[in-house]
């Protein structure tokens, strides 16, 4: 019960589509906002939200990229990824104690 008190009391990686985002940017420590928006299929203006409350929160860092145009980028912080398996680790303990 103490894992399932403290997984309730992480907010931001509550919420699915937070939750999306950073498993996708774990592995990769980086991506551009498009490729995020196609993975997740979801508005630019709900990623952007999104982005917002991790960035408030210190999980991403957004940023622009100046290729051919600009483009935004983001990438995990050291704090996004310990978190994220943080919080990966409750969820697995508590299904493990469930199963």
């Amino acid at each position: 019960m103490d894992a399932l008190r403290e997984l309730a009391k992480n907010s931001v990686l509550g919420n699915p589509i937070r939750l999306g985002i950073m498993l996708y940017l774990l592995p990769r420590e980086k991506a551009l906002f498009r490729d995020i928006l196609e993975v997740l299929e979801i508005t630019p203006g709900n990623l952007d939200s999104h982005l917002k409350a991790l960035e408030k929160a210190g999980y991403v860092k957004i940023y622009k990229v100046f290729a051919d145009r600009p483009r935004t980028a983001v990438k995990i912080t050291e704090r996004g990824a310990e978190e994220t398996g943080k919080y990966l680790r409750m969820l697995k303990s508590i299904l493990s104690d469930a199963l």
